[in-house]
């Protein structure tokens, strides 16, 4: 194997992911601030605003669908070629919703075509995750595992530094000009990452695990079925593995701007920059808690970062409330640590707990449900605790679910552990008990 072929899985990952994430930000705003006026304009108000807000969530609806075929394809047929449709798929609606005219101008066909091109995104999403990791993790020596699967994870909070930097200079404009044509400014721009992404993903070889799972003839006929017969609680668990660090990310990324603009008085301008200063941060944090747990394990890695997310949950509310910026800057700091530890290796440990024959369908299920349960919904659920209770209601929220992805992570480790199976033996293509 090459010794750029890490390099280059890692990198056409990390462009697929980053699009994933910059897609949710720039589409949350504009859902937020614009497609009620260019989309539903008959609906005022409240009306108008859930209504737009629900075709942001209509994505998180369709990602497990697309986790299932997707998945099940890219055990079949293979990773890379997943990868390229995904890329294509997700590009190709993100552009549209740029170029989309809107209601005043081709009448109730514009908000139809924009529900189409969300269902579309979301499908694509569904097997994004787990062939950007699979790629990525099955081309990289089993030392350095961590180190390599650690750059897809940096995908959201290096989004979020995109889109933050993007949204910066069109709080500026006018506000007729940002309805009329400054909002499409962000979805057009990804068409940079996107032809990247297309060449990077072209040009980058299969993974040796699925080479040599097919080579062997152990190419699974019916791999989603095989993961919901013979892993379904290990498939759940992944999934609630992902909830800790899912809350958390919202609540930075998405509540704590809210809440700091809304109900503290901060200024858009001050928060924003607080949240692009800490992923920066949390990227660097993330590749080095990728590389650590190619040295203590994923296991033990995961384990420390979801617990220290049940720590820091109630520091981070406090810190937040205090409406003092450098207050609410350490806080970001420091949950960023924790986060960090989790995101880290969360990927290549999802993907350590299946077999080869299996792997591309049990992390894209189990990552996709846990996107439901957890992230899909965390802001307006914090939103709606924040508004009946306070802010300290929040920090159970977050504690509560990272205490569950505590409880998961060990269900993961000890159904591994049960089952037999060396899970870090690059193509590990054996049978395995039902577990």
């Amino acid at each position: 194997m090459s010794v750029l072929q890490p390099r280059r899985a890692a990198a056409a990952s990390v462009i697929g992911t980053t699009i994933e994430y910059y897609d949710f930000f720039i589409y949350a705003t504009a859902a937020a601030l614009v497609f009620n006026k260019v989309f539903f304009p008959g609906l005022h108000g409240i009306a108008g605003t859930l209504v737009s807000l629900s075709t942001f969530a209509v994505a998180f609806l369709v990602r497990p669908i697309g986790g299932v075929v997707i998945g099940h394809l890219g055990d079949k047929v293979g990773r890379q070629p997943m990868l390229v449709l995904t890329l294509t798929m997700m590009g190709a609606a993100t552009l549209l919703v740029g170029l989309l005219p809107g209601y005043a101008t081709i009448g109730v066909a514009a908000p139809i075509l924009l529900i189409v091109l969300r269902v579309i995104q979301g499908f694509a999403m569904g097997g994004e995750f787990g062939g950007a990791v699979l790629l990525t993790m099955e081309h990289s020596e089993q030392r350095k595992r961590g180190f390599y699967g650690s750059f897809v994870q940096t995908g959201g909070p290096l989004a979020l530094v995109l889109a933050t930097l993007v949204f910066l200079p069109l709080n500026a404009m006018p506000q007729q000009d940002f309805l009329n044509w400054g909002w499409r400014i962000p979805f057009l721009l990804s068409a940079i990452l996107i032809a990247v992404g297309y060449v990077l993903r072209r040009t980058i070889s299969e993974s040796p695990a699925f080479e040599k799972v097919r080579d062997l003839g152990k190419v699974d006929r019916a791999p989603v079925l095989t993961v919901l017969r013979r892993y379904p609680m290990r498939t759940l668990l992944v999934a609630g593995t992902t909830l800790g660090g899912g809350v958390v990310f919202y609540m930075m990324s998405v509540f704590g701007l809210s809440y700091a603009t809304t109900e503290l008085g901060l200024s858009r301008e001050t928060i924003l920059l607080i949240v692009l200063v800490s992923m920066i941060w949390d990227c660097g944090l993330v590749v080095l808690a990728g590389t650590l747990s190619d040295r203590i394990g994923r296991p033990a890695m995961t384990m420390t970062g979801t617990i220290g997310l049940v720590v820091l949950a109630f520091p981070w509310i406090w810190l937040l409330d205090t409406g003092k910026p450098w207050l609410i800057f350490v806080g970001y700091l420091l949950l960023c640590l924790p986060h960090a530890a989790v995101q880290g290796c969360a990927g290549v440990f999802f993907a350590e707990a299946f077999p080869a024959t299996v792997r591309y369908s049990g992390l894209s299920v189990g990552y996709t449900v846990g996107m439901i349960l957890g992230s899909a919904i965390a802001p307006m659920i914090a939103a709606a605790l924040s508004e009946a209770w306070g802010a300290p209601a929040v920090g159970w929220y977050m504690a509560g679910m990272s205490v569950l992805s505590v409880l998961s992570v060990a269900g993961v480790i000890k159904t591994r552990a049960l089952s037999g199976q060396d899970a870090l033996t690059p193509g590990a293509v054996e049978s395995e008990p039902v577990s």
